[in-house]
Parts: C-alpha cells; structure tokens; sequence
C-alpha cells in the first residue's frame, strides 16, 4: 500500500485519547484501519496540564491503532480546542493599485494577511480567519470575489483566536510521542465536517459537541463557517456533580451516569433504586434515580443555556441569519438519554444526534460511527484532504516542468487557498525544532 494514502487522526480530549488510521477507498468515502484508543491523564479541560503523562497517553493510543491496522505511524493531524478558544468578526479592506486588472488569490490574500495584524491579547494569537462575504466597490454579498473587477475590496471575517503556547505544548506532546505533525485543526471544525451534510450548513445549523472537558460550538449558515465557540465544561463536571451530591467515588459516578443516568427527570418514578457497593467494608449505599437525574438535569440545562447564549450571539434571531436545520449533537457527552429532548425544550430547535457515518465507507465498525468519534473522524478526512491538495500541487508543478511550449493554459485548476493553520503548523514546527 502506497504511505501517503493513509492518514492519522489524533484527537487529543480530556478524557480520552483517540489515535485513528483511515485512507480513501476507490467511491472516495473514508475506510477506518485502525483505532486506538486511552484514557487522558494530562489534558484538563481541553488544555495540556502535564505534558509527560500526557505523552504517555498518545504513545497507547498510536500503538493501539498501529497494531489493529499494521501499519506505521509518522504523521498526525491534530485537533485543537480548549478554554482558551474565542471567536470575534472583524471587518477590513484594500484598495488595489489598478482596478482595470482582475481580482486575484494573491488581492485576497494580501486582505487575510492584513487581518492577522490585528493586535491581540499578549500570548494570544490568531488561528483560523475565515472570510464570510466579500464586498467589492460597496457591491455587497459576493461570495467569490477572484475574477471580478473592482478598487476597493472589503470583507468580513470570522476570526478564531487562541492561546500559543497551548498549541505549542500540544505539537511538542506530539513531537515527543515521536510523531511528525503534519497539521492542526480547530475540533469544532473537524466535528463539523464529519457530522454534517451539506444541506445542513447552507441551510443554517449549529454543532454542538459534548466531550469531557468542553463543549463546542460550530454554527454554519449558507455554507460557510459564521461562529464558533468553546465552553468550558464538558461530561465531566456532571459525573463531578453526581460524586459530590451522591458522596461516591468518581468511577461509580461515572458507571451511574451513562447507565442510569438522564437529562429529564420527570421520567423515572421515586420507588427506582440504584445500589451502590461501599468502600471497603462499608454498607451499600443507596441512590434513587429520581435525585440522579435531577443532578444531571441542572448541570446539563446549564451547559445548554451558556451554549444558547452563544447561538444567540451569532444572532440566530434575525429573520436572515436563522438556522434552519436547527441543532446536531455530537461527541460522547450527546449519548445521554433524552438529551435531544431536553435541548429541543430549552432552545425550542430541531435537534439530532449527529453519527460521523456521513462520509465512511458503507462496512465500517458501528463503534466507529460512534459520536464518541466525531472528532477523531473529521481530523482524519482533514488529513486526506490535506493529502490530496499535495498531490495535486506536485503535478501542478509536473506539468509546469514538462510543458515548455507556449500553449495556452484553457482551463488552471483552482488551487485551494492554504489555510493560516497550514502556516500556523510549520510555525510551531519550526519553533519546536528550534527550541530542542
């Protein structure tokens, strides 16, 4: 099998450490090899907090997909999110020198590059900017400006800022495991791309994505990314809440969650009862389901609450902006029971539970298709679009070597524009190489 065909997603949680092994197959759906799989012992809410265990944690995972797909691991795309990400819109501008002469990538990047002077936080940095729509000579609501005549062209962005030095300790988490990186990705956008369809980002969707230690949040609109977030709490505080207020251990309270546990108290009657075992010679204790669910229900209805109000930022109010596929829940927190009714009463949205089943081969693993995995699914389709955009820039350049006669070109491919993340990924190689 030919090496730069597979590629390898690692999603880097807090509870869990995903390492997945996937390459195309010929109907261009994603085929999983390998999965591995470890508990999370460095990373607090989506932050690396110790950088030894969690580079233990990573070198599990990579050998448990190594050996569930024999094949080698060098290369690892790589998800970001955590507490630290926040999101702004920002509008800015360029006049170009001649106006008789056509738009081009190069007038579009000089416009992104003009954003990333943007002055930040100190230690923040600017990640992801994304345009939203461009104006040319006060002609609004252009979506592809290249190719269009025009002086003054002006767009909105959508800006993703982040803290450096987490990314940092995540690449140098990856270079210690002995991993290249070879790209980052903004989790909330990986979730996206692996759980939602096109129909549902033109048509106005938000992806809400429950992990342990955060939830994110993508909202799409006419196709296009419009605003994202990441809220500090995850699955985590709610087992937190249910060790604190049920006195149990954290692995009891964790068993009772996904077994017994629900987001909608009025359904369990008084009378049902869960036994606990006690510690060590103590007396079983006993929890009633009713109280476990109340527990989870408060913690849960706040989660959802802090991520309306994001919703609500990005305006889902106005007649223009709706999202009128509503919501999709994915991550290993949406498997809680009755969640998708509970976020429907409280934000009064259509919701459903996304599965990452939308791109993957028709035989793959139902424990694949899992939410738990939407993450580490969309950083694996990344990888290989990542690949593709290699290849073809290396046959451009085949072919501008192999064809001196002066022919006219009929038709150039559009080359996909590289992503400041892209950029963002060799800075913090060469940084990581510089400071060994």
């Amino acid at each position: 099998m030919e090496k730069h065909n597979i590629s390898v997603g690692l999603d880097i949680g807090t509870t869990k450490i995903v390492a997945m092994i996937g390459r195309k197959n010929e109907y261009g759906k994603v085929e999983i090899l390998g999965v591995g799989k470890s508990k999370s012992m460095g990373v607090h809410r989506g932050v690396v907090n110790n950088i030894t265990q969690t580079i233990q944690s990573i070198q599990q995972a990579v050998q448990e997909a190594e050996a569930a797909a024999s094949e080698k691991i060098e290369d690892v795309t790589v998800g970001i999110a955590g507490q630290h990400i926040r999101s702004l819109q920002h509008s800015d501008y360029i006049t170009r020198v001649n106006s008789e002469v056509v738009i081009d990538e190069e007038d579009i990047d000089r416009l992104i590059n003009q954003v990333h002077k943007l002055v930040m936080l100190p230690g923040e940095e600017i990640i992801h900017v994304l345009p939203q729509e461009f104006k040319i000579d006060g002609q609004a609501e252009i979506k592809e400006p290249i190719g269009m005549y025009g002086g003054r062209l002006e767009a909105n962005f959508h800006v993703v800022v982040g803290q450096v030095s987490s990314i940092r300790n995540i690449g140098r988490c990856v270079k210690s495991s002995g991993l290249q990186l070879e790209g980052i990705t903004l989790e909330p956008l990986a979730s996206a791309n692996a759980v939602l369809s096109r129909e549902e980002k033109e048509a106005g969707v938000a992806l809400i994505d429950i992990g342990g230690g955060t939830t994110d949040l993508a909202v799409f609109k006419d196709g296009i990314i419009r605003h994202t977030a990441v809220i500090p709490f995850g699955g985590n505080v709610i087992t937190e809440d249910i060790k604190e207020g049920c006195s149990i251990i954290e692995k009891q309270a964790e068993l009772l969650k996904m077994k017994f546990g629900s987001a909608w108290p009025g359904e369990n009657k008084d009378n049902e009862i869960v036994s606990i075992p006690g510690l060590r010679g103590r007396e079983p204790k006993e929890i009633t389901l009713k109280n476990l669910s109340k527990i989870i229900h408060a913690r849960v209805v706040e989660i959802i609450e802090q991520v309306y109000v994001e919703i609500k930022n990005y305006g889902h109010e106005e007649q223009k902006k709706k999202l009128i596929a509503g919501i999709v829940l994915t991550g290993g927190g949406s498997q809680l029971k009755h969640l998708k009714q509970l976020v429907e009463y409280i934000t009064g949205m259509d919701t459903r539970i996304g599965y990452p089943n939308e791109h993957l081969a028709g035989d793959s693993d139902e424990d694949i298709a899992s939410p738990l995995f939407a993450t580490a699914v969309g950083l694996v389709m990344d990888g290989l679009k990542r690949q593709d955009r290699k290849n073809a820039e290396e046959v451009e350049e085949l072919i501008a070597e192999n064809s001196v006669q002066e022919e006219p070109v009929t038709e150039v491919p559009q080359k996909e524009r590289r992503s400041f993340l892209d950029k963002l990924t060799e800075r913090v190689k060469d940084f990581l190489d510089n400071a060994e």
